[in-house]
């Protein structure tokens, strides 16, 4: 399973890349806004400079809603690097957008998917990420793992090519479950990548190690 970082604080892609266990960027206009990252070409400069940091495939998203919106705000952002991909929302112009970009050579992320049938659209159109996103699903009190494993199952069965990107990941059990369940990927905030070194049981036997090799001293 591929490990991404959901985030566009370059801090925290810099630490994660530096565990020598990333492969890649998700974003978002949320994560932008947060970082206060505003205007086009400073989004598009922002996804430049991630790009020449992290060896792996980028999601820039898309802001346009209308199939020929999206295909245009697409090509641009296909354009500043080819480990650009393009993420598209799950709606019908997105699904539209997807097949003109995969028939096109340029590579998607089908985003915000909450059901089975939407991942079949997703595959059907071509995309090379479909990304459900479990914790929203977990608070509307559903599991979201479920529906990762139903997806997997399902694509298992019919030959599709598109990679599950697990998304909206909340903490460390589940990027576990997601594994479990046959993700491809998992996309998490880097305190939940970090949360996966954590066991009391090695800080125990770490301490004892420890406090044995002062008396070798």
């Amino acid at each position: 399973m591929k490990f991404f970082i959901d985030t566009a604080n370059l801090a925290q892609i810099k630490e994660a890349n530096e565990l020598g266990i990333l492969d890649g960027v998700t974003t978002n206009p949320s994560l932008m806004a947060k970082e206060g990252i505003k205007g086009n070409d400073a989004i598009m400069n922002h996804y430049k400079t991630i790009c020449e940091m992290v060896d792996g495939d980028i999601s820039a998203e898309v802001i346009s809603t209308e199939f020929s919106a999206i295909v245009e705000e697409g090509k641009k952002l296909a354009a500043i690097h080819p480990n650009i991909v393009v993420k598209v929302p799950m709606i019908k112009d997105g699904v539209k957008a997807i097949k003109w970009f995969t028939d096109n050579g340029i590579r998607t992320n089908c985003t915000l998917v909450f059901s089975a049938g939407q991942a079949i659209l997703a595959a059907k159109a071509g995309a090379t990420y479909l990304s459900p996103f479990i914790g929203r699903i977990d608070d509307s009190n559903w599991d979201g793992v479920e529906l990762i494993s139903q997806i997997s199952q399902i694509y298992s069965i019919q030959g599709f090519k598109t990679q599950i990107l697990a998304a909206s990941i909340r903490n460390a059990l589940h990027i576990v479950r997601c594994a479990e369940a046959g993700a491809d990927v998992c996309t998490c905030p880097l305190d939940s990548i970090l949360g996966l070194l954590k066991h009391p049981l090695t800080d125990i036997g770490l301490a004892k190690f420890l406090e044995d090799a002062k008396k070798t001293v």
